[in-house]
């Protein structure tokens, strides 16, 4: 039993993917059909080494069967059964051999070639001029007994008969139906035949049976008619036979392995030389083993019967065969031989009891490994010209592999191992070793990849639970703010947007994360056809480490069509394609959402963030020279209002300037702004204006700023002259006053908004009391029924805004579109909720 299995690689097939179960079938010669599960069909031939054809079913073929005078070849299909002639294919003499080019013959088989149309056949078999088919039909298993003519490719149908099928349980099994059933013909040893049988082995699909055992398991009506019995094996476990010539019988059950069938055939079993099978041998998949012979009575006067041995070998069984007195069987990482010859010896003689059929069955457990894996099909063993056992296999990477069996596995005379023989057996282990370091560095490959991924999808999951555990997206460790700047370019001025996204959180942002900022105004949500107006920006990002930031430039609109506010929504997503890409994902069958989005927090630019202050009025130490540009658009900003002034007062209109007004209390200025934002000492001398007018400039709430440009970063006036993003001039002016309230003096800082476009008044007074209401949320609780009064009011003033910029937008678009209401409407209820703006100054105290 010493030695090892050699293995050589005769040639390399397709490797495609199997829709039936692959097979490897002896033909006529040297020839080999291989049938790797897909629609093409291998022709191998064995002495030359060479694949001479391949042959293109329309559909995946699911068995192969040769006819008794080797001239044509039938397959099964889903649709019926084709049927080939192999003389076109296969050229008989050396000299055709020798002038067929090195490519192999490719014939596609058509249409016209289906001999019989047959649903769902799934296995086959000939002898006696009748082709029988087996096919799955709802909840039957269908054999069809069909007669063929001289030309072998016409036939007539005979008889059919049935069998229930038995229901499987889970998911799984109900896919094992779908493999291919074991089919054979079991002659009784005493009964010529026509079918040729090799003189070293039994022919795989037609055995002949010792004459006492046939007549035990089939009965003495098949012994005597010398019918042939068609011997299934079901998927469903099942071993079932039919007599052929007996007129009337049905499939009857002889056995069940309670598993999926893989492998029926028989087996010598002794040296007897009268080439006739001692005993059949059923394989399951899963390991079940079953040995059916003759077994004598212990008493001289019992009667013989039918033995059934059952053993387990390890699983999954994906193919067997058998030999003169071993099994062979493949479980795709490992192929194993299991002696039969051992199980058997002596029993016949003995007698059968229970500690002999104990030791029967123990002996079908103790399989040996040949150290040869990845074998999907093979071939009945033969013996070469050294008498060496050899066996033919389809890998699963769709190599055809001839494994020469070490001296013992079959013959066990020979015990002695030559030079030569050891020689072969150092090669071939140092192959395997070989083959086995190239799986494992694939395997370890594999298993790094799969690491690095889990460990990538860990840290997705946790970002995800630390964001969607902060109610307040103000204080989540992963949020954006932002700064405004305008740029000029080709006499154009456009506001953009500088969003940062800061990451304080103790992770990773890795390759998969995308930024998104979605910009639509506030003040009017949808277009006149009912969408939203919105514009979404994506940027990807690779790596951002805890602690760092990433900053992305947003063109909000251009200076002539911009409306504010304008509200940025920022979220990140991830994408599992960037992980798995669009083949692993469509695999994936239960994933309905490739991307995660998380939303972060939202950022609004209003008028105040938008405003082009004059450098000349904000600056300390101002300088003589101003900005060529910002000159340009002063003048030509003062040219069209003196323009407009003239033409109104030539259609007998009279153009006012609008103006809009905040006053707060200048102790709640003190306690909350400057004594806090500023970090001033009490005593300290502080121009409450200016502070008020500097830092409505340079903070906003919501996470943005606006850039400073220049050198200009504190007021050293009350006053502010600016331009808005419609090139209209604006004046911001903060004062003190007093107010007389219940005979005490009341000192204020009114804040007032003055322009020449209604739009830009609106916006700005709504900039300042949003701004304003931080103030209040933010100033110390004097008493709490007081701050609730102050937040009430300042929710309706800043309804009010709101109203008065969607109507200004409802003009806007009917005036673009000539759309809605007419403009005479427009204008009064415009001027209707502006005078109840200004006619009704908000006091905050």
């Amino acid at each position: 039993m010493a030695g090892r299995c050699g293995v050589e690689t005769w040639a390399q097939l397709g490797c495609s993917a199997a829709h039936s179960t692959p097979s490897l079938s002896s033909g006529c010669g040297t020839h080999v059909f291989i049938c790797p599960g897909g629609d093409d069909v291998y022709v191998f031939n064995t002495q030359d080494r060479k694949l001479t054809g391949v042959l293109q079913f329309p559909a995946p073929v699911w068995d192969l069967v040769e006819s008794q005078d080797q001239q044509h070849l039938y397959a099964a299909c889903r649709d019926g059964v084709y049927c080939v002639s192999l003389p076109t294919l296969l050229p008989r003499d050396q000299s055709c051999l020798d002038d067929v080019s090195s490519s192999p013959a490719e014939v596609q088989v058509s249409g016209e070639s289906l001999a019989f149309r047959e649903e769902g056949v799934l296995s086959m078999l000939v002898t006696d001029s009748v082709l029988m088919t087996l096919s799955h039909r709802d909840n039957t298993w269908l054999l069809t007994v069909y007669k063929m003519t001289k030309q072998s490719s016409s036939f007539e149908m005979l008889r059919s008969c049935s069998v229930p099928l038995v229901s499987a349980g889970s998911a799984k099994e109900n896919r094992s139906l779908e493999r291919r059933p074991a089919l054979i013909c079991v002659r009784s040893g005493d009964t010529p035949s026509t079918s040729s049988l090799s003189s070293g082995f039994l022919s795989d699909r037609h055995v002949h049976l010792e004459p006492l055992l046939f007549k035990l398991l089939f009965g003495v009506d098949a012994a005597l008619a010398k019918s042939p019995v068609i011997l299934c094996g079901l998927p469903d476990g099942r071993l079932c036979f039919l007599p052929l010539h007996l007129p009337g019988t049905q499939l009857r059950v002889l056995h069940s392995l309670e598993q999926p069938v893989v492998f029926v055939g028989a087996s010598v079993a002794v040296e007897t030389g009268s080439g006739r099978a001692l005993c059949l041998v059923a394989v399951g998949e899963h390991g079940r083993v079953v040995v059916i012979k003759t077994c004598k009575a212990a008493s001289e006067g019992g009667s013989s019967h039918a033995g059934f041995t059952e053993g387990c070998v390890p699983g999954p069984v994906v193919w067997a065969c058998v030999g003169q007195q071993c099994l062979y069987f493949s479980t795709g990482s490992d192929l194993l031989t299991l002696n039969l010859s051992e199980e058997s010896d002596g029993t016949e003689s003995r007698g059968w009891d229970k500690e002999a059929s104990s030791k029967a069955a123990a002996g079908l457990q103790s399989p040996t490994s040949l150290n040869v894996c990845r074998l999907i099909a093979l071939t009945g063993p033969t013996h070469n010209a050294t008498g060496d056992v050899e066996l033919l296999g389809l890998s699963v990477r769709g190599q055809l592999q001839r494994i020469t069996l070490p001296v013992g596995k079959e013959d066990s005379g020979l015990s002695k191992s030559t030079p030569m023989q050891v020689s072969r057996s150092v090669r071939d282990l140092v192959s395997a070793i070989g083959d086995v370091c190239e799986r494992a560095s694939v395997l370890k490959s594999a298993i790094k990849f799969k690491n690095q991924l889990l460990q990538h999808l860990n840290q997705v999951l946790n970002i995800s639970c630390l964001l969607m555990g902060w109610t307040n997206s103000e204080e989540k460790p992963i949020r954006c703010h932002a700064m405004t700047s305008w740029s000029r370019l080709l006499q154009k001025d456009s506001l953009n947007l500088m969003c940062v996204l800061d990451n304080s959180s103790p992770y990773f942002l890795e390759q998969g994360w995308t930024l998104s900022t979605t910009v639509f105004p506030l003040s009017h949500s949808h277009t006149p056809q009912g969408e939203r107006s919105s514009t979404n920006f994506l940027f990807p990002f690779y790596n951002l480490h805890p602690g760092g930031q990433l900053e992305v430039s947003l063109p909000l609109s251009a200076a002539d069509d911009t409306s504010f506010p304008i509200t940025v929504s920022c979220a990140l997503i991830f994408s599992l394609t960037s992980l798995l890409g669009e083949k692993e994902l469509a695999s994936l069958h239960n994933v309905q959402n490739t991307s995660v989005t998380l939303p972060l927090n939202t950022l609004t630019v209003d008028w105040l963030h938008a405003l082009q202050v004059n450098s000349t009025t904000t600056h300390k130490n101002p300088t003589p020279q101003t900005n060529i540009s910002t000159t340009a658009d002063n003048i030509q900003a003062f040219l069209s209002s003196r323009g407009n002034r003239c033409l109104k007062k030539e259609e007998g209109t009279q153009t006012e300037k609008y103006s809009a007004s905040v006053q707060v209390s200048s102790d709640l200025l003190r306690d909350t702004l400057v004594m806090k934002s500023l970090d001033l000492e009490p005593q300290a001398p502080v121009d409450v204006c200016v502070s008020l007018l500097d830092w409505l400039l340079s903070d906003g709430p919501g996470g943005v700023k606006r850039r400073h440009q220049g050198d200009q970063s504190v007021l050293n006036a009350p006053v502010v002259h600016a331009q808005g993003p419609s090139r209209c001039t604006v004046k911001l002016t903060a004062k003190e006053v007093n107010l007389g309230i219940e005979k005490e003096s009341l000192v204020i800082v009114e804040v007032q908004v003055e322009s020449l476009s209604l739009a830009a008044v609106c916006g700005l007074h709504h900039a300042v009391l949003s701004r304003i209401q931080t103030l209040v949320q933010r100033a110390p609780e004097k008493t709490a029924s007081a701050k609730t009064v102050q937040t009430l009011g300042l929710r309706q003033a800043l309804h009010h805004a709101e109203r008065l910029l969607q109507q200004i937008q409802q003009s806007r678009v009917c005036g673009a579109f000539s759309a809605g209401m007419s403009t005479g409407h427009l204008t009064r209820s415009l001027l209707n909720v502006y005078q109840e703006l200004r006619e009704s100054p908000l006091l905050i105290l």
